[in-house]
């Protein structure tokens, strides 16, 4: 397509300089320029394609970035990056080095809050918006939510706070039903409601006008009306609980009509108090696929346009996704106490399958992380054994209600933790770096990790039989291949395996990174350092046979993970050696205290030492700097 407007936008102000009338053209190019660019380089493709409009009207409305305008999560801003000044990057987004997929405030002054997650732009909001009456400032602040951010708990405190502090906000509802997979929930029905029930205001509307047409009565006769329709407001319009909750509520307005959209905004703009602006949306609106598959094209690799097939190689090996969610369905076949918790990430956790076979047992409970966390924990207290599906960067969320509901109770909840290492493109809010350490000072509960996709299946047969907290974390990916065990077997709690022996040093390897250390320590038998190689299996409770006994007799103890170093599995290890007073020397590979920026993860595992090249050099130079070994220099590593 040739781009008349969109080539000569590189701001809100050439923007503005787009007459009216000419908008929907570029609102065409600016869906086409989207569409063309992430079926070259993957990407959030349906959330942003829905937001088109709404995007240009408000930035042809608000004086941004002066205004400020507060994404609650970045998948539907795209086309905001586009318009302002990120056009011709677009193409590096989420690639290392390029631009993020979110808004991220040193990237640029119109990202006026970074966001990945969803439920923060209310919050937000409201701070800026106190800040700016503190300061004596005068700046619009916008808040642009979808309706399944209404699920966070968060977003409902904001509300909350908001309405009672009648600070001059807008937010704007984005409504198009979904959130990666379908809304749920009491508030989903609740939106719904409003919408097809707009026919009481037109009603209402034709009725004022045929009483005020009767003769000289009309005027009293519409006030005695008025008066009785207030007192049946309640229940005859739903949008009212938002003003019961201190807004001015207006809408549902159809959010792919720009002339609806920049009328609107200009009569709520200056409303001196908190206003929601109830817009409906499509999800990958303009493009036929994303229309008719919004799941599947909420975040997708590259593709065909005309065709809507991905370009995407057969995977030689399930995911470890799938592979839990096919365990979770042969788990619950044999156990009628398994069920299954996801936070709006059915798909996402693998348990579709599930959802489909076991619908009683399966509960996707919306974004609110928190809430399935004490769910779970309400379940375990009554004899289930519940297993709590969420990426290990989303359990953060809930961190609280690990430690005061789930563990303080000894509640046996599993908690199935996906994506736990790099992730990738998504960066640094989706990283599953934490999870280890955070989780390891909750007391009581049981840390694993597995090497591959069979021992996935028998961690998760374990914590689901064990009758304790338990945290099982794997990456995001393809398995190794192995066959698959016709039989769960029970894993002894706090004991790794050695998997293969040597003479020089020992590296513990957990979970990802069994793999990666078995062929380093190949590569090092070629250099003269002989190593024996575990699997740890259990970050807690450590085997601390195993590793004081290795300690004790190798030269130097290696870990590694994929997971931050600072409290990490190899923090933990230290941690033990020194309170038995064991004088050995460690080198822990693990990634560095510091935000990971997004990139492929092959990548980034290079960047920071945790691919093969970068364990053999770690500890080929380790061991020419230990003490303990000084006698002995280890030729240089051979990169492959």
């Amino acid at each position: 397509m040739e781009y008349q407007f969109l080539q000569n936008i590189d701001s809100p102000a050439d923007l503005k300089k787009v007459p009216r009338e000419d908008l929907p053209k570029v609102a065409e190019e600016l869906r086409d320029y989207l569409i063309t660019v992430v079926s070259k380089v993957g990407g959030h493709l349906a959330s942003s394609l829905g937001t088109v409009e709404l995007t240009l009207a408000l930035h042809y409305t608000f004086d941004t970035p002066k205004d400020k305008i507060v994404w609650d999560v970045g998948h539907q801003a795209y086309g905001h990056k586009v318009l302002t000044g990120r056009r011709d990057r677009l193409p590096t987004i989420r690639q290392y080095g390029g631009i993020s997929g979110f808004p991220v405030r040193d990237e640029s002054p119109y990202d006026t809050f970074n966001v990945a997650h969803a439920g923060t732009a209310i919050s937000g909001a409201l701070g800026m918006a106190v800040a700016r009456d503190l300061k004596g400032q005068d700046f619009h602040v916008v808040a642009v939510v979808g309706d399944a951010g209404l699920t966070v708990g968060l977003e409902l405190e904001g509300i909350n706070n908001l309405g009672n502090l009648q600070k001059k906000v807008l937010v704007i509802l984005n409504d198009n039903e979904m959130s990666i997979s379908p809304n749920v929930g009491a508030f989903a029905g609740y939106l719904n409601r409003i919408v097809h029930g707009q026919a009481y205001h037109h009603v209402t509307a034709e009725v004022e006008k045929m009483i005020l047409a009767v003769p000289r009565l009309g005027p009293r006769l519409l006030k005695l009306s008025k008066e009785l329709v207030e007192s049946a407001k309640t229940v005859l319009i739903p949008g009212l609980v938002f003003e019961e909750l201190g807004f001015d509520y207006v809408g549902p307005v159809n959010g792919h009509s720009l002339d609806e959209l920049l009328d609107v905004l200009k009569k709520v703009k200056d409303s001196p108090k908190p206003t929601l602006l109830h817009v409906v949306t499509q999800k990958g609106k303009g493009y036929p696929h994303a229309e008719q598959l919004p799941i599947k094209y909420h975040g997708v690799t590259q593709f065909d346009v005309s065709t809507g097939a991905f370009h995407k190689a057969p995977a030689k090996a399930p995911s470890y996704t799938a592979i839990f969610g096919e365990a979770m369905c042969q788990l619950a076949e044999k156990d009628r106490r398994v069920v299954a918790i996801t936070a709006a990430m059915s798909e996402g956790t693998g348990l579709v399958e599930f959802a489909k076979r076991f619908p009683d047992r399966f509960f996707d409970v919306g974004i609110a992380e928190q809430h399935a966390v004490t769910f779970a924990c309400g379940l375990a207290c009554e004899g289930m054994r519940p297993v709590a599906a969420i990426y290990s960067t989303f359990l953060q969320r809930a961190y609280d209600q690990v430690i005061h509901d789930v563990c303080l109770m000894h509640a046996p909840v599993t908690f199935a933790m996906d994506r736990g290492g790099i992730v990738g493109a998504d960066g640094p809010t989706h990283h599953g770096l934490y999870d280890i350490a955070y989780l390891a000072a909750s007391p009581g509960i049981v840390l694993m990790a597995p090497k591959d996709e069979n021992e996935l299946r028998h961690m998760l047969y374990t914590a689901v039989n064990s009758n304790v907290p338990a945290a099982l974390r794997y990456p995001r990916g393809n398995g190794i291949g192995l066959p698959l065990d016709p039989e769960f077997k029970k894993l002894e709690i706090g004991k790794g395996e050695i998997l293969r022996e040597g003479s020089d040093i020992a590296i513990l390897a957990y979970g990802s990174m069994v793999y990666p250390c078995l062929e380093a320590a190949e590569r090092l038998q070629a250099l003269g350092i002989h190593s024996t190689v575990v699997n740890a299996r259990f970050a807690k409770p450590l085997d601390e046979q195993l590793i004081c006994v290795l300690a004790a007799d190798k030269q130097f103890l290696v870990t590694a993970e994929e997971g931050t170093e600072a409290g990490g599995f190899g923090a933990m290890v230290a941690a033990l050696l020194q309170d038995r007073k064991i004088p050995a020397s460690i080198l822990r590979i693990a990634v560095p205290d510091r935000i990971i920026p997004h990139g492929a993860p092959n990548l980034l595992h290079a960047k920071y030492g945790l691919d093969v090249d970068g364990i053999v050099e770690r500890i080929r130079s380790f061991a020419n700097e230990s003490p303990l070994r000084s006698e002995l220099k280890y030729r240089s590593a051979p990169r492959t």
